[in-house]
């Protein structure tokens, strides 16, 4: 993850309290679950021990990957966001053209992301399809299902 990381302050402070809880009292957990597993015998045949290890291993792999989200994290405050085109963590206002629908989509990171929260990826296609738009364009962004245009109507913050 050598890209950068555009996150509001709180959810890299979520992102850190995430990564000491996993640290300290997650990697006890999983060493406590892989000696319980261990004294049941031979190791060979033991699918206790092999699924402890295989958690661990998903484990070690989260915290690597919130470790390497934070060191690229870069935090955006909202005075600093140029409302003028869309851009990370804007408000977007946008109609659908092809089902003549409107919709509000916040554009946010990937570890912000919630669709039913109205936050889309910055990496997602609509996302992607947004960003640099200005109000009264309309992109055409290809997504799983085919080609979809969005009108712009608004961008706030």
């Amino acid at each position: 993850m050598s890209e950068l990381n555009y996150l509001t302050k709180e959810t890299l402070l979520q992102m850190k309290e995430e990564l000491t809880m996993l640290k300290t009292s997650g990697r006890a957990e999983i060493a406590r679950q892989i000696a319980e597993a261990r004294e049941k015998g031979d190791l060979k045949e033991n699918a206790e021990y092999d699924a402890a290890k295989e958690a661990q291993g998903h484990h070690e792999a989260k915290i690597s990957y919130l470790e390497s989200a934070i060191v690229s994290a870069r935090v955006l405050e909202t005075k600093d966001i140029d409302i003028s085109k869309v851009s990370v963590l804007c408000r977007v206002s946008v109609t659908n053209l092809n089902i003549n629908k409107d919709f509000v989509y916040q554009i946010t990171s990937e570890k912000e992301a919630d669709l039913k929260l109205g936050k889309i990826s910055v990496t997602s296609p609509i996302g992607k399809g947004l960003l640099g738009k200005v109000i009264n364009e309309i992109a055409e962004i290809t997504v799983p299902s085919g080609t979809i245009k969005l009108r712009i109507n608004n961008i706030t913050i």
